[in-house]
């Protein structure tokens, strides 16, 4: 049984973020609400610019929060197609609603990059404990 904190429909990665697959190879990348919590109330979000290329694993943003700062690692590799744009007003939308409103940017996939190596609900819940 999995929470429901952890919507079934996405993908996750072990440093802590998700992915939703929006078609035609793009997907809309955000944190999970595991981070969010662990990060408290989020004060400034620092995303990537629209046609950045990315690798999987690399650093490209920044969450600040109350408590600390904690950098946003590409679950994937590709360019990056859109940020949102409504966090630079309401960077406390990531705390409220981190997989619909709160999302970060989105990303148009590199040649093999394949979000079935991400973990599944289920496991990503296993690995948080």
């Amino acid at each position: 049984m999995t929470d429901a904190s952890y919507p079934e429909d996405l993908r996750y990665s072990s440093d802590h973020e998700w992915v939703r697959e929006t078609g035609d190879g793009t997907v809309r990348v955000g944190i999970t609400h595991y981070a969010q919590e662990a990060l408290g109330d989020v004060v400034y979000v620092s995303l990537p610019a629209v046609g950045d290329v990315i690798e999987a694993g690399d650093s490209c943003g920044e969450v600040e929060s109350t408590k600390s700062v904690s950098d946003l690692y590409a679950p994937l590799g590709g360019t990056v197609t859109a940020v949102n744009e409504a966090l630079d007003a309401t960077p406390e939308l990531v705390n409220s609603d981190p997989y619909e409103q709160g999302w970060m940017y989105e990303l148009q996939l590199a040649d093999g990059a394949d979000t079935s190596a991400l973990l599944d609900a289920a496991a990503y819940q296993a690995e948080i404990g």
